[in-house]
């Protein structure tokens, strides 16, 4: 009986510290964390869905910022947006993921405090020439989240 009422005092001093809720700091890291993970596995799609596709034509533009969280989740949903009004067969797991990125920025922007603009309404486009607006999307898609890899320490401003 000793025995188990020791157990169980060692138990209440132990657990408090060992079963503790998140910190806001705890959650930051780990929302920045899944939004680098989706990042990443979005690329492995890309490239997946690449090779599958005739060989792609050089395109070139410039990529959208990624100055802070506000400006992150404008284009994040700008991209998706962009991947919902096209090739819903082909895209649609990107289109996921895209979505599932905006959703976790804008909610990590909103955690930290930062003012977040409404997100974007979807637009229509012309879908006259659609082999050549899938491989601009991709390619849009593809740079932007290889640029905010390179920039991940711009998730930890507004």
């Amino acid at each position: 009986m000793h025995t188990f009422l020791a157990l169980l005092c060692v138990s209440l001093v132990v657990a408090p510290g060992c079963s503790s809720l998140p910190t806001k700091g705890d959650f930051i890291r780990d929302t920045i964390n899944s939004i680098i993970n989706i990042a990443q596995i979005t690329l492995f799609h890309i490239r997946k869905l690449r090779t599958k596709l005739p060989v792609t034509p050089q395109i070139e533009f410039n990529t959208s910022s990624t100055e802070g969280l506000n400006r992150i989740s404008h284009e994040l949903g700008l991209l998706d947006n962009e991947l919902e009004s096209r090739f819903t067969g082909q895209l649609s797991q990107i289109q996921a993921d895209v979505s599932s990125l905006e959703g976790r920025v804008r909610s990590l922007a909103l955690t930290v405090g930062c003012p977040i603009r409404a997100r974007p309404t979807g637009q229509t486009s012309d879908n006259s020439f659609p082999d050549s607006h899938l491989y601009l999307t991709l390619t849009k898609v593809q740079r932007y989240l290889d640029k905010l890899l390179l920039n991940k320490d711009k998730l930890k401003v507004c």
